[in-house]
């Protein structure tokens, strides 16, 4: 604490009022500068703070994302302007304001189904460029993929079951 400025220590002048108050000698004392203050200050805000929770809207579903999920979406709508097929209406508000969860390291949005089938779409896109696991995960927990598709000529939206908890299937109709 004292070598990031948060703290620095008492010189032998100070400890010697402080033993003499104290009635005892006292070694080594250190007192809080003010940025160690605030740092407690605002680590004791952190801590008070509920962490707020948020019902989806009607229309909307709760979505949780891996980090590696979230990074994709967000080059997804950061790109908007340069796509031929941009994302839905809305999506990139929904992102800005995703909360993180730190207990189970999940970043929480609330979605409508187009929306849904617009990340899903991004995250087609993330997998062309490198990674599948980003989208096939999102398949699985969401129902919706995009595939290649060699006879359209242009992905196809594929809708699956989703899996909605530990053993549970969701029925999805396309």
């Amino acid at each position: 604490m004292v070598g990031e400025g948060l703290a620095e220590l008492a010189d032998r002048e100070t400890r010697a009022e402080l033993s003499a108050y104290a009635a005892r000698p006292v070694h080594w004392a250190a007192r809080l500068t003010g940025q160690g203050r605030d740092v407690l200050v605002f680590a004791r805000s952190r801590a008070l703070a509920e962490p707020e929770v948020y019902s989806p809207a009607p229309g909307e579903q709760l979505v949780e994302l891996r980090p590696a999920q979230m990074a994709a979406l967000r080059v997804f709508v950061a790109l908007a302007d340069e796509l031929a097929t941009p994302p839905a209406e809305g999506l990139a508000d929904q992102v800005r304001s995703a909360r993180f969860t730190p207990t189970d390291k999940r970043w929480r949005l609330h979605l409508t189904q187009e929306q849904i089938t617009s990340a899903a779409y991004g995250f087609y896109l993330h997998r062309l460029g490198g990674s599948a696991s980003e989208a096939n995960r999102f398949g699985r927990e969401y129902g919706a993929i995009y595939r290649s598709s060699a006879t359209a000529g242009e992905p196809t939206l594929i809708r699956m079951a989703a899996v909605r908890g530990p053993g549970q299937m969701e029925d999805r109709q396309g």
